[in-house]
């Protein structure tokens, strides 16, 4: 090959660093790219998309190790639907649902913390009126007054 990208360029047109191109063909998740007469790598385009598949699975949360295993049963398919990327990610959803969940959980406690003006945790575990769930410490503890 006399023409192709090289490790900088692949780099940046992905938008991920060197370290990351090179981190990702140690872990066979990129192909071993060709080399130049002077020994530089030499990517096609195609390097491009599979970073940025990489990428795009990671924001999904998919694991690297996941990637990989999404990438592999990709490339055995030939032309017939594989298994995995349908159950993986429904999995995937459940698991998001599930965070989502407990975000709101989260957000619910806090937006009250702030409207009931909590300022310090301390003071705040032993009044009746937080909104914070403490521990059963803490409920044993409370007493009536003033919120903190």
């Amino acid at each position: 090959m006399s023409e192709g990208l090289r490790s900088g360029q692949v780099a940046e047109a992905a938008g991920v660093n060197v370290q990351t191109l090179r981190y990702y063909e140690r872990r066979g998740l990129l192909a071993e790219p060709d080399r130049s007469s002077g020994g530089h790598r030499l990517y096609g385009e195609d390097a491009v998309t599979a970073l940025r598949v990489i990428k795009a699975a990671q924001r999904l949360g998919f694991t690297l190790d996941e990637v990989a295993e999404l990438l592999e049963a990709g490339r055995h398919r030939h032309g017939r639907p594989v298994a995995g990327l349908q159950d993986r990610a429904a999995a995937q959803l459940a698991e998001v649902d599930a965070k989502i969940a407990d975000l709101t959980t989260i957000r619910t406690a806090l937006v009250a913390a702030v409207d009931a003006g909590c300022d310090d945790l301390t003071a705040c575990a032993s009044m009746a009126c937080c909104p914070i769930p403490f521990t059963d410490l803490a409920e044993e503890n409370r007493h009536a007054g003033p919120c903190c």
